[in-house]
């Protein structure tokens, strides 16, 4: 399923992240990992929400609320990482990776579940 596909994705991107922090890469390169997985984050969250609207998923308005939350939390952290503002935190790094395993365990099995008994 590309859903599943791009979940994979979004977790070898935040592994990158935490990789390039890890190794005491620059900002520059930071900065570079970071961009990538805030557009590839919005690039599957519109997938994910087209799904669920052709499939009439009755917790869409719910689940797209937390996508706009961390979308919201993210570009704030990326605006103020890329002015300098902010530093590239582990706290970060496990709060992105909380965050997807949470979504992903919790949020996005509904989904699939959901679309298991309708195709039933």
């Amino acid at each position: 399923m590309v859903i599943d596909a791009q979940h994979q994705r979004l977790f070898q991107l935040a592994d990158e992240l935490f990789n390039a922090m890890t190794a005491g890469k620059g900002n520059a390169a930071l900065s570079s990992v970071l961009a990538s997985l805030v557009s590839y984050t919005k690039l599957h969250f519109a997938a994910e929400e087209r799904l669920m609207q052709e499939c009439k998923y009755p917790e869409y308005i719910q689940h797209k609320k937390e996508h706009d939350l961390l979308t919201a939390k993210v570009a704030a952290f990326q605006k103020d990482f890329d002015g300098h503002r902010v530093a590239m935190t582990i706290q970060l790094m496990q709060f992105l990776k909380d965050w997807l395993t949470h979504h992903i365990q919790e949020s996005d099995k509904k989904i699939g579940s959901y679309l298991q008994e309708s195709a039933a």
